[in-house]
């Protein structure tokens, strides 16, 4: 079969297939395969591809030709007026198209050369219309597979657009284009950044040369402010040539005493509602006649729009070049700061909300510095390859080695002790501090001397008082046992405090209970019968001897036991078990031989003697 023959088949057999209804997955693939017969592939070859691509756009531009005729929009053309959801054809013959492109049946570049060629054919109107189609399918252009194959054409295809658009009357379908392209190639694609710098130069600003008959204003005034305009097109003109430096900052110097001697009021910012006049129209630019100078003079957006282009080219000027050379010098950087404050001063007094204003256009500038450096850089990518999974020699998966800590790092601090010997004999070391060291601030607050307030205590520092708290039940176990009487004062050693504060708080708990005892005996009227309480001794099962004391286990004073010997004569058993040294080991009423043993041990830990007990029993 010659070219032309499968031209026309292939026209015949995809002109039925855009007339079906369904999704295009379910014919697709049968539509080529039928017309690339008899091979009957999954995959065209280059010359199979090519041939196709031919026919296909062949086909496109008789259905754009069929519309025109009929007078209808191109993407609605064949559309049912019944059935509004129905596409037209040609929107369904590209979904067909994309659809074998993003599977990888035909070569990837197909779809994005369609669309050039519908875009070349189509009136504005109707470029809209294709544009909207190539937005709601930018996910599945943006694709890598399809990406490398056709950023290049649908680059082309955006920029030829652009040409065709008037920058005054189509600012918003130019901004979307713009957008597109922005979502469509990579943050770091080098081709939409202006890597050289290059100034658009051909956006002159023209104004009137010479005065009309009847104006109002100054109007060499007029032609210096516009003349502004010249230097902010181009701004490397202004900083190599010094005179048109000097000329550039007489003139704004000129529209910034202007400014300043007629400040705008609220009430004109009010009249002059910014979000109402963007919301009404919006103008790229300025117009220039003579006759509205003073109408605009008294606009807050005009003001703002001019001010701003000052600090935008203060911002390059004062941006760091290459090398020193390029930099602004040392009189022009003083003159750019003094005007730049200037022009900042202004812009906070234009109502409204000045300073929220300069606020955000500050921040922009700021953000700006970010991309200048990444330029200068040459523009490294941001994205990050995924790292490969390393394999051994058989193919299989490295294993991840396991640490004993969880990381490699966790693991190497643990061992770093056994690695570094000296470092546990080094004086700057972290150590733990002795319970004398710890507890000196403390002890030092609670000196009445020190005229320390409650305040500023140790004792309201929760993390200090459970510290030590720690510190003492290891190393200092009677302290720490003083602390459910005392509280944390009594767990300070008493080494650490003053004679008046160490009785107060170190008192031993035998001697206040027998000087209470010395107290009521001296008070009490002695009596030997009652005082006395004989009662027989029985053995236990385990050798020991239980028998009912007296009320209570602290030995009797000198003085209350005389008195029971020279009454009775010769001391009875049970005086003598009271007289002996180990009474304060005896069993009271009810109590068992294990408590009676706990509360030895408790008593020798304690490590506290009577020396008065001992004293009476000697006698």
């Amino acid at each position: 079969m010659g070219t032309f023959d499968f031209v026309s088949s292939s026209q015949e057999i995809f002109r039925s297939a855009i007339l079906q209804p369904g999704p295009p997955a379910n014919f697709a693939l049968e539509t080529v395969q039928e017309a690339i017969k008899p091979q009957r592939q999954t995959v065209l070859v280059q010359d199979e591809n090519q041939s196709l691509e031919n026919a296909l756009r062949t086909l496109l531009q008789e259905l754009v030709s069929s519309a025109v005729q009929s007078g209808e929009q191109i993407m609605q053309f064949g559309q049912s007026i019944d059935d509004e959801s129905s596409q037209g054809q040609i929107p369904r013959l590209l979904d067909i198209v994309l659809y074998l492109c993003e599977r990888g049946h035909v070569e990837g570049g197909m779809i994005f050369q369609l669309l050039e060629d519908l875009t070349e054919m189509s009136t504005m109107r109707d470029c809209k219309e294709v544009f909207g189609y190539i937005e709601s399918k930018q996910d599945i252009l943006g694709k890598q597979e399809l990406f490398g194959r056709g950023k290049l054409v649908m680059l082309r295809t955006c920029n030829q657009l652009l040409r065709r658009l008037s920058k005054a009357n189509d600012v918003v379908f130019c901004g979307r284009i713009l957008m597109f392209l922005a979502h469509f190639f990579p943050l770091s694609e080098r081709s939409a950044v202006n890597i050289k710098g290059v100034f658009n130069t051909s956006n002159e600003t023209k104004y009137e040369k010479d005065a009309p008959n009847g104006i109002s204003i100054d109007f060499n005034f007029y032609k210096t402010f516009w003349s502004l305009q010249e230097h902010f097109c181009n701004p490397v003109s202004s900083t190599v040539a010094p005179i048109k430096w000097h000329k550039f900052s007489a003139n704004l110097m000129v529209i910034l005493d202007t400014f300043e001697a007629q400040p705008l009021s609220d009430d004109d910012g009010n009249a002059n509602n910014l979000e109402e006049e963007e919301a009404a129209a919006f103008s790229i630019k300025y117009l220039t006649s003579s006759k509205l100078m003073g109408l605009e003079l008294k606009d807050p957006s005009f003001r703002r729009h001019i001010l701003v282009q000052c600090l935008i080219l203060f911002d390059y000027l004062k941006a760091p070049g290459k090398n020193d050379k390029d930099g602004p010098s040392e009189s022009m950087k003083e003159e750019i700061r003094s005007s730049e404050e200037r022009v900042k001063k202004l812009l906070e007094m234009i109502p409204p909300k000045g300073k929220e204003f300069l606020h955000s256009i500050e921040h922009i500038l700021e953000r700006e510095k970010n991309w200048v450096w990444w330029k200068r850089d040459g523009c490294p990518p941001f994205e990050k390859q995924p790292t490969e999974r390393k394999t051994g020699q058989d193919g299989l998966r490295k294993r991840r080695p396991r640490w004993r800590l969880g990381n490699k790092e966790l693991s190497q601090l643990w061992k770093w002790a056994d690695q570094n010997p000296d470092a546990l004999v080094d004086a700057q070391r972290v150590r733990t501090p002795s319970v004398m060291e710890y507890w000196k601030p403390l002890a030092e607050d609670m000196d009445v001397s020190a005229g320390i307030e409650a305040e500023y205590h140790h004792r309201n520092n929760r993390v200090y008082c459970w510290k030590g708290l720690r510190f003492s039940a290891r190393q200092d176990l009677e302290g720490f046992s003083r602390f459910n009487e005392l509280g944390i004062e009594g767990v300070v050693p008493p080494e650490l405090l003053p004679p008046d504060v160490r009785s107060k708080y170190h008192t031993k708990p035998s001697d206040r209970s027998k000087r209470a005892k010395k107290e009521e005996a001296k008070d009490a009227t002695p009596q030997p019968e009652d005082n006395q309480t004989t009662t027989p001794a029985t053995e236990t099962d385990g050798g020991g001897v239980s028998g009912e004391l007296e009320d209570s286990a602290v030995p009797m004073d000198a003085d209350a036991v005389g008195v029971n010997i020279s009454q009775s004569g010769a001391p009875t058993p049970e005086e003598n078990l009271k007289l002996s040294p180990n009474a304060d080991l005896g069993q009271e009423a009810g109590q068992s031989e294990a408590e009676v043993e706990v509360e030895a041990e408790a008593g020798m830990i304690d490590g506290e003697t009577d020396p008065e007990a001992d004293t009476d029993a000697a006698s």
